[in-house]
This record gives structure tokens, C-alpha cells and sequence, in this order.
């Protein structure tokens, strides 16, 4: 699958951790292309709209001492996030868990 024309253009990849997990997703991208960089099949095939309406791509970062709950598709992935909780629809390491 060609992915030139998903991703807004990138120069670097960010580290962010997720669930524990440290990983690289390309930077100027939304937290869901992240997660479609890191598993393109999965996410592709996600019942999502990727404009923010069904809610179905909810994750929960820190921020700072608390947390703060964004939808994935509007929100802009950066250096360091610390991705705490993935909604079912966008949970990249699902089916490690069900191994």
C-alpha cells in the first residue's frame, strides 16, 4: 500500500512511549497517522471517521501531573507524548494481548 500521500510531509520521526512501549511515529502528523505509521494494517482497517465525530480513536496522554483525554485524529503527536490508553478501535498492541 502506498503511504506517500497518508502522512503530511516529515523530516524526522518522534520518540513517544505508548502503553510503556517507546516508539517512533513521524512527526507533523496526528497521534492516529502515528499510529498508522506503527501499524498500518490495523488502523487503515479501524471502524474510524478521522474527522473526530465517532469518538472511536479516544487516547488518554499525560500531561504534566494529570492526564488529559484527546481524540487521536485532531490532535497533533509530539516529542515525548506519553500515550497512557488507546480506545479499543486504535489499540495497536491488541493482538499481542490476545496471544
Amino acid at each position: 500500500m502506498p503511504t506517500d500521500d497518508i502522512f503530511y510531509p516529515f523530516d524526522r520521526l518522534l520518540n513517544v512511549t505508548i502503553l510503556g512501549r517507546k516508539v517512533r511515529m513521524p512527526e507533523n502528523n496526528s497521534i492516529l497517522r502515528g499510529l498508522q505509521f506503527l501499524n498500518m494494517e490495523g488502523i487503515s482497517s479501524a471502524d474510524l471517521c478521522w474527522n473526530g465525530d465517532c469518538l472511536n480513536c479516544t487516547v488518554v496522554i499525560r500531561k504534566g501531573d494529570g492526564t488529559k483525554t484527546v481524540t487521536a485524529c485532531r490532535t497533533m503527536a509530539f516529542e515525548g507524548m506519553e500515550v497512557i490508553r488507546l480506545a479499543p478501535a486504535v489499540d495497536i498492541f491488541a493482538s499481542e494481548k490476545a496471544d
